[in-house]
């Protein structure tokens, strides 16, 4: 069985090799030059390079890609998509999936996140995979943890989600005019990102998320994720307050590939929740 996602996922092409997950370079193109995340460029380097004037755009794996994967392929085969709504993967991933004369045995899913959630799930089904789990049956138990995603940003610039086209111009407008620290997080139908709160302090925009979290029933059996773009001490300190609210509960701090750093902008900073 093939497992397939991308860098989004927060898994490098040769760490995916290593747990028999094929993993689809995400690129960035920037000073008109297209940079692969993880191959052609790391979080680090990218994210210096964003003090300049030039303005980056990320680019989903190709029709082309996806075609050679599932159309080669015989056997049955998950793949992992970014949210649709934060990206046009899932919806390209269909298309090609439809022209297929073995499309039965290819099972398209959208994880409806990006970061921790989708390592998390692409980690998950290669485990099940392994343990012996039909594809019908891992396709069912992934979707049991879409639904459970959550995901919230406290960015340090909405313009760079402005110009990814996932904010909406109100929330741009309230999150500059107040000069406060925004939080964002997903619309009902996660096909947008919206403004949760606004705060004063760093802290006090964390325990924001955690009151979310646990007002929607966060508890030891999810998996919680701090992600950061450049900002390493910020990040570790949302993963100690989030330790202290949840202390039973498993807890990761990851850096964001160039591709996510992207749309999050340098100094963003990212929480996430997953039923495992």
């Amino acid at each position: 069985m093939k497992i397939i996602t991308n860098t989004a996922a927060l898994l490098r092409p040769e760490e995916g090799k290593r747990l028999g997950i094929t993993v689809l370079p995400v690129s960035v193109v920037l000073k008109n030059r297209p940079l692969r995340d993880y191959i052609d460029i790391g979080p680090d380097e990218f994210s210096d390079l964003l003090h300049g004037d030039d303005v980056p755009v990320s680019s989903q794996p190709s029709v082309g890609e996806v075609m050679e994967l599932l159309e080669t392929s015989d056997e049955e085969t998950i793949l992992l998509t970014v949210g649709d709504g934060l990206s046009g993967e899932y919806m390209t991933a269909m298309g090609v999936r439809n022209t297929l004369p073995h499309k039965e045995k290819i099972h398209i899913i959208d994880s409806g996140s990006l970061a921790g959630p989708l390592h998390y799930m692409a980690l998950k089904a290669a485990r099940l995979r392994d343990e012996g789990f039909s594809a019908l049956d891992i396709a069912r138990q992934i979707r049991m943890s879409v639904r459970s995603s959550l995901s919230y940003v406290i960015p340090a610039d909405l313009s760079y989600l402005k110009r990814s086209g996932r904010i909406t111009n109100l929330t741009l407008k309230i999150g500059s005019a107040l000069k406060l620290l925004p939080v964002l997080t997903q619309t009902e139908d996660r096909h947008r990102i919206t403004l949760l709160s606004v705060k004063r302090t760093w802290r006090s925009a964390v325990g924001t998320v955690l009151t979310r979290m646990k007002e929607a029933g966060v508890n030891e059996n999810f998996l919680l994720s701090v992600g950061y773009a450049d900002r390493k001490e910020q990040a570790l300190q949302a993963l100690r307050l989030l330790k202290e609210q949840f202390p039973k509960s498993e807890s990761e701090l990851i850096q964001l590939p160039p591709s996510l750093i992207t749309h999050g902008g340098p100094g963003c900073v990212t929480l996430h929740a997953v039923r495992k």
